[in-house]
C-alpha cells in the first residue's frame, strides 16, 4: 500500500513538472500586445489556447489553478514579482502558494500587506479558504485594531493547527516594520508610501536564522512610470539579486482559460487609458491616494455620525446644514452626506447610503433632508439628471452665473469640476482640520480609495469600482464641502430677507453679504 501511494505521488510529480514546462514554453508569453489582443478577441471563453491541462486530481485544491496561475504558483524563486491585470486572481495564487508552504513547513510565518484594510483582510480570507482546502485547521482568527471596533486595522491573524502563522496588515511603513516572515504584497504599486514600506520590510526577510530563508511575493497592477513596481520591472538582474517576473495581461488570462468577455469589460470601464493600465498592464503616468489614512485620522471623531435621528432634519432654524448627494441607481449606491456647521467646524451628521432604490423613492427619502439644508450639491451626471431636475423644480436651482439663487447646485462631473472639488476636500482635512467625519471602517475605506491620477501631464480623480461602489461616500463628501463653500455667508436671499432688512431684522437665508441700506 505504501509503495502504491509512493508511486502515485511520483507519477503526479512528473506530471506537474511536465505541465509546468509546457506552461513556461507557451508561445503566448513571447507575443506582443497587438498579437495577443487579436488572438484573445477570437478565442472561445473558458478554453485553453495551448491545449494545456491542469494535472492535479479534482480533489486537490491546486486543480483550480488556470495555466497562468499554475506557472506563477510553481515558481519557487526567492524574489518574485507579478505584473497582472485586475480580476485575474492575484491574491488567490499568492495565498495558495503561502498556504502550501505553511502546510509543507510547519511553523512557517507569512505576512501580507495591501493598500487598504479591505484588501488586506480580503487577501487573508483567500488564505482561510486555501487552508481549509489543504486540511489545515484554523485554531484562531483574530483582528487587532488601534482602538474600538471601527478603528483603523492594526493586523489580522490566522493561527494554523501546525503552528504556522499568516498575518495581514495595511501597507504602511509602521505596520510592516519588525516582523520576521515571508512577505506577500498585493497591489504594491498603490501603497501610500511604497518605497518607505519596502525599506521597512526589507530587514524582516534578511535573517535566515529566524525561520530559514524568506520569500518575497509582489503582485500588482501597474501604477505609473517611475513608481515602485516600474523600478523593479525595469531593473536588470545582478549577481546578488534577480527578480523572477511574471506578466499577465487580460489577454494572457483569457487565452489561458479565464472566462472574461474582454470587449464587455472595455466598454464597462469606458476609459481607454484606464483599460491600458488596469487590464493591459501598461505603465502610464502615476496616481496617488487623495486621502491617506493619517490624513483621514485628523478628522475622525466619535462625535461625528454615520447615522442620525430623523428628528435632526425636522428641526426648524438652528445651524446651517449642507448636503452632498452622489446619485446611484443600480451598480452604485446613492450617498447623501450631511454636514452641520457649528462655529468654524463642519460636523458629519449622517452618511446616508441606499442601493437599488427607484428615483421617485429617492426623492421621497431626500425631500426632508433637502428642506432642512441651506445648500445642496447634486451629482447631475448621466442617470442623475432626472432626479436633479425634480429637485430644482421643487427647491430652486443655485447658479449665480444665471442669477439663480435656489438651494440645488447641479454638478456635472467634468474633469474641471473634479479638479475643483477634490483638492478642496483634501484641504479641509489637512491640519488644522475644520472637518469631522465618523470613525467608521466603511467610511474610512471609501475615502481612502479615491486617487489623483496623472496622465500625459493632466490630472484627474478616480477610484476603482468594487462591490461596495466607486468611492461614492468620498464623492458625496466632496459635494457637501462644495455646498458649504458656496454658502459662505449663508443660503438663499429672498424677498422675505429684504423685508426683514428694511424692518430692521436679519436674514432668513444669506447667499449674499448683508446689504448696507441707507435712508436719506
Amino acid at each position: 500500500m505504501a509503495n502504491t501511494q509512493k508511486d502515485a505521488l511520483e507519477k503526479l510529480r512528473v506530471q506537474v513538472e511536465r505541465a509546468n514546462k509546457q506552461s513556461r514554453e507557451n508561445r503566448a508569453w513571447a507575443m506582443e500586445l497587438p498579437q495577443l489582443r487579436e488572438l484573445a478577441l477570437k478565442h472561445k471563453l473558458g478554453t485553453n489556447f495551448s491545449g494545456w491541462k491542469n494535472p492535479y486530481p479534482s480533489k486537490d485544491p491546486r486543480s483550480l489553478l488556470l495555466e497562468y496561475q499554475f506557472a506563477s504558483f510553481h515558481d519557487r524563486s526567492r524574489f518574485k514579482a507579478s505584473l497582472q491585470s485586475r480580476q485575474t486572481g492575484k491574491d488567490f495564487v499568492m495565498q495558495g502558494e503561502a498556504v502550501e508552504d505553511c502546510y509543507l513547513r510547519p511553523g512557517t510565518k507569512w505576512m501580507f500587506a495591501a493598500p487598504s484594510e479591505r484588501q488586506s483582510l480580503g487577501s487573508l480570507e483567500q488564505g482561510k479558504i486555501w487552508a481549509e482546502a489543504f486540511g489545515l485547521m484554523i485554531e484562531d482568527f483574530k483582528i487587532e485594531r488601534e482602538g474600538g471596533s471601527q478603528a483603523l486595522l492594526k493586523s489580522g491573524e490566522i493561527v494554523l493547527s501546525n503552528r504556522s502563522l499568516m498575518t495581514a496588515v495595511p501597507g504602511r511603513p509602521d505596520t510592516v516594520r519588525g516582523a520576521s516572515a515571508n512577505v506577500g504584497l498585493t497591489e504594491f504599486d498603490f501603497f501610500e508610501q511604497p518605497a518607505e514600506t519596502w525599506r521597512a520590510i526589507l530587514p524582516s526577510i534578511t535573517n535566515p536564522l529566524r525561520g530559514g530563508e524568506k520569500r518575497v511575493r509582489i503582485v500588482t497592477t501597474p501604477n505609473g512610470k517611475g513608481g515602485a513596481m516600474h523600478k523593479i520591472w525595469t531593473k536588470e538582474p545582478t549577481a546578488k539579486l534577480t527578480w523572477s517576473k511574471h506578466l499577465v495581461t487580460i489577454y494572457h488570462a483569457v487565452l489561458m482559460g479565464l472566462p472574461v468577455d474582454i470587449e464587455q469589460l472595455r466598454e464597462a470601464l469606458d476609459d481607454p487609458e484606464g483599460f491600458a493600465q488596469e487590464c493591459e498592464c501598461e505603465f502610464l503616468d502615476s496616481s496617488n491616494v487623495l486621502l491617506p489614512y493619517d490624513v483621514i485620522a485628523l478628522a475622525e471623531s466619535a462625535e461625528a455620525h454615520e447615522f442620525c435621528d430623523p428628528a435632526f432634519f425636522q428641526a426648524n432654524g438652528g445651524n446651517r446644514v449642507y448636503l452632498g448627494i452622489d446619485f446611484g441607481r443600480t451598480n452604485d449606491p446613492t450617498v447623501c452626506w450631511s454636514l452641520e456647521e457649528v462655529g468654524d467646524i463642519d460636523w458629519t451628521r449622517e452618511v446616508l447610503c441606499e442601493r437599488g432604490m427607484s428615483t421617485p423613492n429617492q426623492m421621497t427619502m431626500l425631500r426632508q433632508r433637502i428642506a432642512r439644508a441651506t445648500r445642496v450639491c447634486f451629482d447631475y451626471t448621466g442617470p442623475g439628471i432626472g432626479l436633479g431636475d425634480l429637485m430644482v423644480q421643487e427647491f430652486g436651482e443655485y447658479n449665480p452665473t444665471k442669477h439663480l439663487f435656489g438651494k440645488i447646485e447641479l454638478c456635472t462631473f467634468t474633469a474641471g469640476l473634479k479638479r475643483e472639488m477634490f483638492p478642496t476636500l483634501r484641504q479641509r482635512f489637512v491640519a488644522p482640520t475644520k472637518l469631522r467625519v465618523p470613525i467608521s471602517i466603511s467610511v474610512r475605506e471609501d475615502l481612502h480609495a479615491m486617487k489623483q491620477i496623472v496622465r500625459n501631464g493632466e490630472y484627474s480623480y478616480s477610484a476603482p469600482r468594487t462591490a461596495e461602489g466607486h468611492s461614492d461616500r468620498c464623492t458625496a463628501l466632496a459635494l457637501a464641502v462644495r455646498a458649504r463653500g458656496n454658502s459662505t455667508g449663508g443660503g438663499s436671499f429672498t424677498a422675505a430677507d429684504l423685508a426683514a432688512v428694511v424692518l430692521g431684522g436679519g436674514f432668513t437665508g444669506t447667499a449674499f453679504p448683508r446689504p448696507q441700506i441707507r435712508f436719506s
